[in-house]
């Protein structure tokens, strides 16, 4: 063997030698690396690129909201009055409030209530009366099956509602509501002659209903709790 072929072969095993060290360096994990990114992971989502993921942003109240909500009671009650007072301690104990969905739904839940007592209809009421109210209007509706008596109803719609009253006793908030309505109503009896009311005629009807909910209960739903008319 010529010397120009242990000179390539000396090169050849130092160039083995050499890529093997490099191999053994390059492969070997340490523990330190950054793991491959994910686009849909809850932790590169948090992180904000300015702060270099070392601060999470958190979602903060707004103070305007605040005051919007305070506004809008002010639009319904006058302030430095009693109610307006009351209704911002309601506010305090259930931030989710406000006066305008509450009428709204005061609104929709009235119509249901008089629909559901005039056809009889135990299932809906149940769900919108406290106990006590729920077993009164059975007890009518009862009677009324009992003597043959059928009610023919329609509602013409809500002239006015207001909120008359607010009281917050422990954790139950109470909201008084004067409702005035137009109404056709008309009670048969079970030989189908008229003994109250008139099938032709639009009556006002004028009511003074209470509504309460629990303002720990994740349930937002109010229930009608206390019934007057107005004379």
């Amino acid at each position: 063997m010529g010397s120009n072929d242990l000179i390539t072969l000396f090169f050849l095993v130092a160039a083995v030698l050499i890529f093997l060290q490099l191999r053994s360096v390059l492969g070997r994990r340490t523990g330190n690396e950054k793991p491959p990114f994910d686009p849909y992971s809850p932790r590169d989502v948090m992180k904000n690129p300015a702060d270099d993921g070392k601060v999470v942003t958190l979602p903060r109240r707004d103070v305007q909201d605040d005051e919007q909500r305070y506004a809008d009671i002010d639009a319904v009650a006058k302030p430095d009055t009693q109610l307006n007072t009351a209704l911002r301690d309601l506010l305090k104990s259930d931030p989710s409030f406000s006066p305008k969905e509450f009428l709204n739904g005061a609104k929709m839940a009235y119509e249901m209530i008089v629909m559901a007592f005039a056809d009889g209809d135990r299932k809906t009421l149940k769900g919108l009366l406290s106990k006590e109210v729920f077993e009164g209007f059975d007890a009518a509706i009862t009677e009324r099956e009992a003597r043959g008596e059928v009610v023919k109803s329609t509602f013409v719609g809500i002239d006015k509602a207001d909120i008359t009253h607010a009281l917050v006793k422990g954790s139950e908030a109470q909201v008084t509501v004067r409702i005035v309505s137009q109404l056709i109503s008309a009670t048969f009896d079970k030989a189908g002659a008229i003994i109250d009311g008139d099938q032709e005629t639009v009556a006002e009807v004028i009511d003074i209903w209470t509504f309460a909910r629990d303002t720990r209960s994740r349930d937002p739903n109010w229930k009608l709790i206390a019934t007057e008319s107005e004379q």
